[in-house]
């Protein structure tokens, strides 16, 4: 039972590129997951719904089939996806149940088995199915790289929504004092006010609700003005994450390509390695090579002419030039 559970922990992992089973599974769940996604997109259409009603039915029941059993799967299977945890089964499994991952899975089909129990809007079931859509994540390496983006950096975009938060209560607080007299409808309250700071803050003016005063108008372009900058705060801190993140693929790559590289000797089994690890970390054919002419030419030491531009090696003098 041990060597079937380790079998099925091992096919379950995502983007196994030597494993011809594990990569079929991949394609025919990410295909189910984006049908999912079409699905609860045409069943909005009233005249496709009730047209196709039973097709839709029957398709939702096998999709969370499928789902239901992946699940329950990947929480049996878990235990075996390391070799160095030494907590029991139980602890393992409870500890993958409670992770982002896990909890995106059940999120896919708890909706379903809670209106077998629970009187639920049919209109609010179809509208959570489309949830399904993150399960993706476990197989796209953008959507982790923006998970893990953002689980780096939440201390700095706490700190930057925080900034925000504050600007928004000033600019609400502010045009409510400057316009409230003379648009109760509009500024009679700071709650009220607060749309119109919401929309003057991220840039985006929908023009129903505007200052008319000297006063409110100069209020509102400042405002204006230093959202520009206030705006661009978490697109930075997202920016640099990705960055950090995109040079950690390089330096994991470099990690592996330096043990390959030295002895001199490359094996195709290392060659495969690297390969795996190049899909694993989704850099392109063309960045992995640059990587690995980088790594040779730091093996071998080689350093830069000034004159001819060309690679010398350090035992040849610039002189001799």
């Amino acid at each position: 039972m041990s060597a079937i559970r380790k079998r099925v922990a091992q096919v379950l992992q995502p983007r196994r590129h030597n494993d011809r089973l594990s990569r079929l599974i991949d394609w025919f769940l990410i295909f189910l997951i984006g049908l999912n996604v079409i699905d609860v997109i045409l069943e909005s259409v009233g005249s496709f719904y009730a047209e196709y009603h039973v097709q839709l039915v029957l398709f939702e029941y096998f999709s969370i089939a499928v789902f239901s059993v992946e699940y329950f799967l990947r929480i049996w299977s878990c235990v075996d996806v390391s070799d160095n945890d030494s907590r029991s089964h139980w602890q393992q499994r409870l500890s993958y149940f409670v992770t982002p991952m896990a909890l995106i899975d059940l999120l896919a089909i708890l909706p379903f088995y809670l209106s077998l129990f629970v009187n639920v809007d049919l209109r609010f079931l179809r509208v959570v199915r489309i949830l399904r859509i993150f399960k993706l994540t476990r197989y796209s390496t953008a959507m982790q790289l923006i998970m893990n983006v953002f689980k780096e950096e939440q201390g700095s975009f706490v700190a930057a929504f925080s900034i925000l938060f504050t600007l928004l209560i000033i600019a609400a607080s502010g045009i409510y004092l400057i316009e409230h007299d003379i648009q109760p409808d509009k500024f009679g309250s700071i709650p009220e006010a607060m749309w119109w700071a919401m929309a003057t803050l991220t840039t985006v003016g929908y023009g129903d609700v505007t200052p008319i005063t000297p006063g409110g108008k100069f209020f509102g372009g400042l405002i204006t003005i230093i959202s520009m900058g206030m705006v661009a705060l978490p697109t930075g801190i997202l920016a640099s994450g990705f960055n950090v993140q995109m040079r950690r693929r390089q330096q994991k790559f470099n990690v592996l390509l330096k043990e390959v590289l030295r002895d001199g000797i490359v094996t195709d089994q290392e060659w495969q390695d690297l390969e795996e690890l190049r899909k694993e970390l989704d850099l392109d054919e063309e960045e992995a090579q640059l990587l690995i002419q980088l790594s040779e030419a730091r093996k071998q030491n080689l350093h830069q002419c000034p004159h001819c531009r060309g690679l010398l090696h350090p035992s040849r003098r610039v002189d001799d030039d």
